[in-house]
């Protein structure tokens, strides 16, 4: 009986989240937040909460994340990562200091302490990888000269995180920062690890996974990723550093043949992991935290865009470029969700998590709409400013009816 109801459940999860994205198909427009309001209405709270289910979405939801990092990761070399890197770390540096600093300055102005002020500045400073993933496959948007600058901002908001999450759990767990020394070694000796193996080793591991067979290519491939993500997330390195940078490590024709194997799997368990949200947001904890979210969504949203279009433009973009860029990253999503979720279980301020989870739905559903429309919206904002700045030509003076007259006569 409970197999026939988890199928039944999952079925119509499934087959819900079809229609969804054929009706979002028909209007051009980004199903990420039908999923979202999917999953909000069937989580606690919600319309009708799913039981028997809910335990394989969780585990559908995160596999959905790796599959997004990982497909991004095929479409650059490790080469291409690096230079990238080298050349925008000014931009991670500018990403902290605008998005990190609204959230622990609202932590500090509400009285919660330093401790709470850390939590929510993570949670406002870091984008959602997986959301802007999807995003920028959904809009067609993945070979766009802006792209390595947006994936670079990612990539170092991901590592940093790798630096970040053993901080503030030393932080949460009262011991301060010397005890957590160990732990944050280890997780920046991964991360450096794997990122060297990418780079040092990565025509090796391609020939390694390559195969004429589409069944087995898919199998190591999609094997290598989860066990990477797995020990790397078991080091206190995200999953989603440990999958993208498999993803670099590949190249020439295994990429392409994983490309094209792999993408109908991210899109069904992409589509998972954003119900899986919408699952865990109870809509009766949204009313009282639902203003200051609005106001500090409304602020960092605005300051995403800065980020965005900084960082384009240091890399010579064209303006549309700078624009898309910047509307791209404002999406918050799975880390700011696990940072809080810290908070919450150590007891730090109860009010933090409600607000965090508010704060990121709201962003997780602007975050598409501010990817699309940012562009034309900015666009005709310059045009605008520049056409009140640029004065109007002189106009020359009329001469007098009498004037006119006397030079007739001559």
């Amino acid at each position: 009986m409970h197999s026939a109801v988890f199928l039944i459940e999952f079925g119509a999860i499934i087959l819900g989240l079809g229609l969804l994205g054929r009706l979002a198909g028909r209007f051009r427009f980004s199903p990420i937040p039908l999923y979202l309001l999917a999953g909000l209405a069937f989580g606690e709270g919600g319309l009708l909460p799913l039981g028997a289910s809910e335990e394989f979405v969780a585990i559908g939801a995160e596999i959905g994340v790796i599959l997004l990092l990982l497909m991004l990761g095929l479409e650059y070399t490790a080469s291409d990562l690096v230079s990238n890197l080298k050349s925008q770390y000014p931009a991670g540096l500018v990403d902290f200091t605008l998005n990190a600093l609204p959230g622990a300055a609202v932590a500090l102005l509400m009285g919660w302490g330093p401790v709470a002020a850390v939590v929510l500045a993570g949670v406002t400073w870091i984008s959602s990888s997986g959301v802007i993933a999807k995003v920028l496959g959904d809009l067609g948007r993945v070979g766009n000269r802006e792209t390595p600058v947006i994936l670079s901002i990612l990539v170092l908001e991901d590592l940093a995180m790798a630096v970040y999450l053993p901080i503030i759990t030393a932080l949460l767990a009262g011991v301060g920062l010397a005890a957590g020394s160990v732990t944050l070694a280890i997780a920046l000796g991964v991360a450096g690890l794997v990122l060297f193996a990418a780079l040092r080793y990565g025509r090796v591991i391609s020939r390694f996974v390559s195969s004429d067979d589409p069944e087995k290519l898919l199998l190591v491939v999609l094997g290598l990723t989860l066990l990477v993500a797995g020990i790397a997330q078991q080091l206190q390195v995200s999953a989603a550093v440990g999958a993208f940078l498999v993803g670099i490590a590949l190249s020439g024709e295994v990429a392409e043949g994983a490309h094209t194997l792999l993408s109908p799997l991210r899109d069904l368990f992409a589509a998972v992991f954003f119900v899986f949200f919408g699952l865990h947001t109870d809509p009766a904890e949204i009313p009282p935290v639902l203003l200051p979210a609005l106001a500090l969504a409304a602020v960092t949203a605005l300051t995403k865009v800065a980020t965005g279009y900084w960082a384009a433009r240091r890399a010579g973009i064209g303006p549309r470029g700078r624009w898309r860029a910047g509307g791209t990253l404002v999406a918050r999503g799975e880390f700011s969700i696990v940072i809080a979720g810290l908070a919450v279980s150590a007891g730090i301020q109860p009010a933090l998590g409600p607000l965090a989870t508010a704060y990121v739905f709201i962003l997780v559903v602007l975050g598409p709409l501010t990817a699309r429309f940012t562009e034309p919206i900015g666009t005709r904002l310059t045009a605008r400013l520049a056409a009140r700045r640029t004065p109007p030509p002189p106009v020359a003076p009329e001469p007098d009816a009498l004037g006119e007259r006397v030079e007739a006569r001559d």
